[in-house]
């Protein structure tokens, strides 16, 4: 008996067959930042638990798509970009839906040091390696862009690389936004 294909399944393997456009890498944003493998491999956890965040709450919000997730990123980037300095100035983007992912990481953030800080008796994780994760994050969001305003290649990528993670919530934009 032939199954039916669901929207999602079709685009997902439509997408494993598109040739990707051609990335100029040196043009990349934030490239003064070093994203060494050491840095990847001593925080793989929480680079791990970044990912899976980010994810699940783009699974959760109606219409997110890779550009909230980049938007998103961005703000996290300035934010922690800030902090490196000394000065502590959020970066909050104003599209709603890169917001409510800018939220809930960095509140997923301050979970993580929390648990940390009891499990340790103190916070391991320094806001350079956070912002160096969060730069390979965008790196890899930028390569993985397909130049459609609407596209979710990363965000499908995502779920390969966490196949327990929900389903997509709706495919069309909602301006209300459930925390």
């Amino acid at each position: 008996m032939l199954r039916r294909r669901t929207c999602f399944e079709f685009l997902r393997e439509w997408r494993r067959h598109e040739k990707a456009p051609a990335r100029n890498t040196e043009e990349f944003p934030n490239r003064d930042i070093q994203v060494p493998e050491k840095l990847l491999r001593a925080n793989e956890p929480l680079l791990t638990f970044l990912s899976v965040t980010i994810f699940h709450t783009a699974m959760q919000v109606p219409g997110v798509a890779d550009g909230d997730v980049l938007e998103a990123l961005d703000g996290l980037i300035r934010t922690y970009r800030t902090l490196e300095s000394g000065v502590y100035y959020e970066s909050r983007p104003n599209n709603p839906l890169a917001g409510a992912l800018y939220e809930t990481v960095q509140g997923a953030l301050a979970e993580y040091r929390s648990g940390e800080q009891q499990e340790l008796g103190m916070t391991k994780t320094r806001d350079a390696d956070v912002l160096g994760l969060l730069v390979f994050l965008q790196h890899v969001a930028l390569l993985r862009d397909n130049g459609r305003r609407r596209g979710r290649a990363f965000l499908d990528a995502l779920r390969e690389l966490h196949p327990s993670a929900p389903a997509p919530s709706g495919s069309s934009p909602s301006s209300m936004i459930l925390r």
